[in-house]
């Protein structure tokens, strides 16, 4: 069984459906990996790519042994995390998105560590895809605006739900009436909101910002409308800082917590879910 070698160079391939992007993950040249293939197709007597037009697509066979091989390699991984024993006081890594980290969990976190002291908790800020492997990151808070790794494991923590705000002192002025403040991180997110609301989009001025809690700041600071996450305005809105006279709406997107392995094989994954759940929907006015 001296193919089992080429295994974890075939996977790769399979999954990404092009050598160079296998042979970017694995640290080796596109050379490299055509050859393990090649090797491989050579051992068991068939093709398992379709090369054409320096693209590459798997054949039946080769969707079959990706499969299996897709299997092996998760209940691998899930077999080492369940004998692999942390050792003591190990924090638990999360990568958070960076607006939702500074604007809502943060302000939260010392409820976990009452909740959970023997769970140290360590924050990355960062968003989109994540590479578990060389990030060292053990659970990501993400908004599914990206495709998922199908090899990821998922829990939904809330759907996402979004609204125009304000300065309170300028809630009763209309839509219309004051710029639509656009981010570039979210540049629909206007759109979505109106689709979702069944509000028909008139025209204002528009201003842009970089990032999505600039957005929310200018809004604060009374500069006109921004479409916010109701979790990332929630503070504001309670304490008076900010308002929302049209409500939120889910805009069809949803926040999940992502694990390279399966929740129930580690506690502490477990009991991250459970608080984040837990306090998301204490956050929410629906």
């Amino acid at each position: 069984m001296h193919w089992l070698g080429w295994i974890r160079f075939f996977e790769a391939a399979a999954r990404h459906q092009n050598f160079a992007r296998a042979a970017d993950e694995l640290h080796l040249t596109h050379g490299a990996i055509s050859r393990q293939i090649r090797q491989l197709e050579a051992e068991l007597g068939v093709s398992l790519f379709e090369r054409r037009n320096r693209a590459v697509f798997l054949t039946e066979a080769g969707r079959t042994l990706q499969s299996a091989a897709t299997q092996s390699m998760d209940l691998l991984a899930a077999a080492v995390e369940r004998i692999r024993k942390p050792a003591a006081n190990t924090a638990l890594v999360l990568s958070c998105e960076p607006t939702i980290a500074m604007r809502w969990l943060i302000p939260r976190l010392a409820r976990f560590s009452a909740r959970h002291p023997d769970i140290p908790l360590h924050l990355m800020a960062a968003g989109g895809a994540i590479d578990f492997a060389r990030s060292g990151v053990d659970v990501a808070l993400r908004r599914n605006d990206f495709p998922f790794d199908t090899r990821w494991h998922t829990r939904e923590v809330t759907p996402e739900r979004v609204g125009p705000v304000c300065r309170p002192d300028l809630a009763d002025h209309g839509l219309d009436a004051m710029p639509w403040l656009h981010t570039r991180t979210r540049p629909d997110a206007w759109q979505r909101w109106a689709r979702s609301a069944g509000y028909v989009l008139t025209g204002s001025t528009d201003v842009w910002y970089e990032h999505f809690y600039l957005s929310l700041q200018a809004a604060s600071a009374g500069l006109g409308w921004a479409i916010a996450s109701e979790l990332m305005a929630y503070d504001e809105l309670s304490d008076g800082r900010m308002a929302a006279p049209r409500g939120f709406v889910a805009d069809g997107s949803a926040y999940h917590l992502l694990s390279p392995v399966p929740f129930e094989h580690d506690l502490r994954r477990l009991a991250l879910f459970d608080w984040l759940h837990a306090e998301a929907n204490a956050s929410s006015q629906a």
